[in-house]
């Protein structure tokens, strides 16, 4: 998604077309979905008829129809999100709530996106039992997806696709000797170490932090034939019902969520007092856009729920802020702007609670150099 954000970020078109749709994951709440869609595709021809030429709109209209005819609505999230142009057509299914809208313009609207996007931990939950393995991508506290054989993303893996099952279960009659449990031990680190060679496969194509959930013993035997055990961000050993839905299990791993959210933001205090001692910190609005433009921010840390209204000028490189964010000229948000930046130039951006980044100091660039 973010690849995909990155790309539309980058496109101008006339007329840049997007579109949001609210959507339900279950049934049967997700049979009101094709409506809510036909609602807002009404309001496109509306405006593409009415606002630009027969040839214009027609070839847009086409596009998305071609694109949302066969939709199987049974995968949405929680908002679905169409990009159209003359050329193409991008739809994605977002695990976050946006406001009902169509917005015409020369750009796509990613802003709002891409700020919930960086906002969120975003990680790989792994649920493990002596039987078999699950693999759920999920952001915050909401279920983006569980791997299933018929994911694409599994399509020719070199490693087993997910759910795997673990077929060498060594099982025998004399359950209480040594030799039994020296034998289930390494049967069950052999099933663990399979498991892990996959997870690494996927992860390589994201890079997200994982959340190991199962007994004890197997948590155990899992980090010890792991290959990057310094990606595990979080172990949960009371979880009910391994077997449940993907939500059950993202709801019962919210702590160490938390946890790890909180070891951010300690962490990045002290990032931030490092670099300010190395002269390498901007708190100054204008100095902060002007970097995050030229691609010299590192990591971004913005105080969360900050906004702020201003003029900004991209040939002069200017920032100047304003009261009256429904001025002419004014961006409602440039933070938002700075965060599209420094994630389009390769930084991080990191969102911190109020009690550690106040009125005084609401954003922070770490410089590259």
């Amino acid at each position: 998604m973010k690849a995909t954000l990155k790309s539309l970020r980058e496109t101008k078109a006339d007329p840049a077309v997007s579109i949001f749709v609210k959507t339900h994951r279950e049934h049967p709440e997700n049979q009101k979905d094709p409506i809510a869609l036909k609602n807002q595709l009404k309001v496109v021809e509306e405006r593409l008829t009415n606002e630009y030429d027969k040839r214009t709109a027609s070839t847009i209209l086409e596009n998305i129809q071609n694109k949302t005819s066969d939709l199987n609505h049974n995968y949405n999230l929680d908002t679905l999100a169409i990009f159209a142009s003359t050329d193409d057509v991008q739809i994605i299914r977002i695990p976050i709530d946006t406001a009902e809208r169509v917005v015409i313009s020369d750009r796509f609207v990613t802003r709002d996106l891409v700020r919930d996007m960086a906002s969120a931990v975003h990680y790989y939950t792994v649920v493990l039992t002596r039987e078999n393995a699950r693999l759920i991508e999920a952001s915050n506290d909401r279920v983006i997806r569980e791997f299933d054989k018929d994911h694409d993303a599994q399509n020719n893996m070199e490693g087993i696709p997910f759910p795997i099952e673990n077929n060498s279960l060594y099982l025998t009659g004399d359950g209480g000797s040594d030799r039994s449990a020296n034998n289930e031990s390494s049967s069950l680190k052999e099933f663990f170490n399979q498991v892990d060679k996959s997870v690494q496969e996927l992860w390589g194509e994201h890079k997200m932090p994982l959340i190991i959930v199962g007994d004890a013993k197997n948590i155990g035997y899992y980090q010890e034939v792991c290959d990057r055990p310094d990606n595990i961000i979080g172990t949960v050993t009371n979880a009910t019902n391994l077997e449940g839905s993907a939500q059950h299990i993202i709801d019962s791993v919210q702590e160490a969520v938390e946890g790890y959210r909180t070891s951010l933001h300690e962490a990045a205090m002290g990032e931030i007092d490092k670099a300010r001692g190395a002269n390498m910190l901007q708190t100054d609005l204008q100095e902060v856009y002007r970097s995050a433009f030229q691609g010299v921010g590192e990591t971004l840390y913005v105080r969360r729920g900050y906004m702020q209204p201003a003029k900004i000028d991209e040939q002069a490189q200017t920032l100047t802020m304003a009261d009256d964010a429904t001025a002419e000229g004014v961006t409602d948000d440039a933070v938002g702007e700075i965060i599209e930046h420094v994630i389009h130039n390769g930084g991080k951006v990191v969102f911190m609670p109020e009690e550690m980044m106040g009125e005084d100091q609401p954003i922070a660039l770490v410089t590259r150099y």
